[in-house]
């Protein structure tokens, strides 16, 4: 089969490339001019150039291929760059999801846990027993409108499966993005959050994002997520992992009260928003805890030991001067 894959200079796109050129499989990607080269350097792929946001482009790309991985995302939690995120993750969704129907591919639509909603650590939910109340910013809003986006096509003739990543960790994170966690916590992280997350390996991730374009079926969710923990435990395996000794207290409710009204008014005053920002801190006492039992059962999705991706992620880090 040929493939297509967006998003390939991010963390899951960059792991999905390397996974399929090492299979011997044929790859295009679908790359913007402005993009960082560093992640496709080496890498025996054809180069389509565009954005998802340019449906014309979009169909070129799609032309001639089996399977549309589509990674592509604008990630940022937070309350801003609502424009952005509606732009790439519904938008660009939708010129991609048409695109694969018009060339008669099928599509592997990446998404989230995170637009399913939330999973108790003590019961993980699985792509039907989320719960609601998750933090409403743009992100999460826009992840599972694109959803909808892409069900909508399957009512209209696309083939395509969904899978719903937890968050991941590993090597080849280029920005970086979700490993930032990691270089913060090993380097200093007095505090840590209260709720609770689905640690994964973006290797794993990507072979069941692989699995998904063979064996998943049409119009179905599949969680691929990992080890449910508590931030507290991550962290501290974390931190244990470079001889520190972890996070202190917890960002419990006085630290909540003390700081959202401070980050409500930086972000007000500056007009501008970073990582560290209220909704962040929301985010971070809920619990995203998911089952992946589907995902095992149906595609083979295997998840691999907490301290392996942790050392694994940390090594390249170090190896390329990250750290």
């Amino acid at each position: 089969m040929k493939y297509l894959v967006t998003g390939v200079t991010g963390l899951l796109g960059n792991n999905v490339v390397r996974a399929l050129v090492g299979a011997g499989e044929p790859v295009r990607v679908l790359v913007r001019a402005s993009s960082d080269p560093r992640p496709l350097e080496g890498l025996n792929v054809e180069r389509a150039s565009g954005d998802v946001r340019d449906a014309a482009a979009v169909a070129a790309a799609c032309q001639g291929v089996d399977v549309v991985i589509h990674s592509a995302g604008h990630v940022h939690i937070g309350w801003t760059q609502l424009r952005e995120h509606l732009d790439i993750n519904v938008e660009g969704t939708r010129n991609v999801a048409q695109a694969a129907r018009s060339a008669g591919a099928k599509l592997v639509q990446v998404s989230s846990v995170n637009a399913l909603g939330l999973g108790p650590l003590m019961k993980p939910a699985d792509e039907t027993s989320a719960q609601p109340g998750i933090v409403e910013c743009p992100y999460v809003v826009t992840k599972r409108e694109g959803e909808r986006v892409v069900l909508d096509e399957v009512g209209r003739g696309l083939a395509a499966t969904i899978v719903n990543p937890g968050f991941m960790l590993g090597p080849w994170d280029w920005k970086p993005s979700s490993g930032k966690m990691l270089l913060q916590v090993t380097k200093f992280a007095p505090l840590a959050p209260l709720g609770a997350a689905s640690f994964c390996d973006v290797r794993d991730v990507a072979a069941g994002t692989i699995a998904a374009a063979s064996r998943g079926k049409s119009g179905e969710r599949y969680i691929l997520a990992g080890h449910n923990l508590g931030y507290w435990a991550a962290w501290k395996q974390m931190a244990a992992m470079v001889g520190k000794r972890g996070p202190l207290l917890p960002m419990g409710p006085l630290f909540r009260a003390a700081s959202l009204p401070v980050l409500e008014i930086h972000r007000r005053v500056t007009r501008r928003e970073g990582d560290a920002n209220s909704a962040t801190l929301m985010m971070g006492r809920q619990e995203h805890c998911f089952s992946s039992r589907k995902a095992e059962q149906e595609l083979g999705y295997r998840i691999r030991p907490l301290a392996e991706t942790l050392a694994d992620t940390m090594a390249w880090f170090r190896e390329r001067g990250y750290v």
